[in-house]
């Protein structure tokens, strides 16, 4: 199916369902995708392959956000790092995230950051102190089955989500957590996480994470995977009033 690129290092602002008004800023290539994931859902599709991989450096990004924060005024609520794959995998994230801290508290004191991650290179100490000096890191959890893991978002090394979730337990104390909700297949394999299996293991270990936030979405655009199916918002609904009856505030985007 068809999915897209993000071709600037700034892009938007855009209306994100979950954030608002959102400047983007994409630490990516504008050429290729390039994850620690291969999710089934993203909209930047598969991780390239065969294609030159150049990573914008700091000494791209701080002017051109420099640039667009000198020569734009329309309201923002949040200046969101994302892209085409993971933010945290460029070599000179901490340093951009300390220089965009600058740059928003000169020109816009009241726009929130965001780091949209999946949470893969929570072992990188730089990368944790910089994650935590942002308003909002976002970590996207989408299963705590690992062979849903495996198959929902192919990690492209060898990664447990128990790991994974020791790490941001470890890490921070009251993270925001991010879920896409969806069902679909790979060669006959089946995955669900709305199952009654993956529901009771996706609430103990909220319970052991004690997020400030969960977000709870489903599938709005096109996906390199075809055929996944979207969950109905009432069933999103019912995902959240069980994260609501365990004391915890929810963002349902369906």
């Amino acid at each position: 199916m068809a999915t897209f690129l993000f071709d600037n290092i700034i892009f938007g602002p855009v209306k994100s369902r979950r954030l608002g008004n959102s400047l983007g800023v994409n630490l990516l290539p504008t050429n290729a995708k390039f994850c620690t994931f291969n999710c089934v859902y993203c909209e930047c599709g598969w991780n390239s392959k065969g294609v030159k991989i150049e990573l914008p450096r700091l000494g791209d990004v701080v002017p051109a956000m420099e640039k667009y924060f000198s020569e734009n005024t329309q309201p923002l609520d949040v200046i969101t790092f994302a892209g085409n794959g993971e933010p945290t995998i460029n070599p000179d994230f901490p340093e951009i995230v300390v220089e965009t801290v600058r740059l928003r508290d000169k020109y816009m004191p009241n726009v929130k950051i965001s780091v949209l991650t999946n949470a893969s290179n929570l072992k990188n100490d730089k990368v944790v102190a910089a994650l935590k000096i942002i308003d909002e890191p976002i970590l996207k959890v989408d299963t705590f089955i690992q062979s849903d893991f495996e198959l929902i978002n192919q990690p492209v090394s060898s990664l447990s989500i128990a790991s994974i979730v020791d790490d941001i337990s470890r890490n921070f104390a009251r993270p925001i957590i991010q879920t896409m909700f969806m069902r679909g297949n790979i060669n006959g394999t089946f995955f669900d996480n709305t199952t009654e299996e993956s529901l009771d293991l996706y609430y103990n270990t909220l319970k052991r994470l004690n997020p400030s936030m969960v977000m709870v979405y489903s599938i709005a655009r096109e996906t390199p995977l075809s055929g996944l199916q979207k969950v109905a918002p009432d069933e999103l609904e019912r995902i959240g009033d069980g994260i609501r009856n365990l004391g915890f505030q929810v963002l349902v985007t369906p």
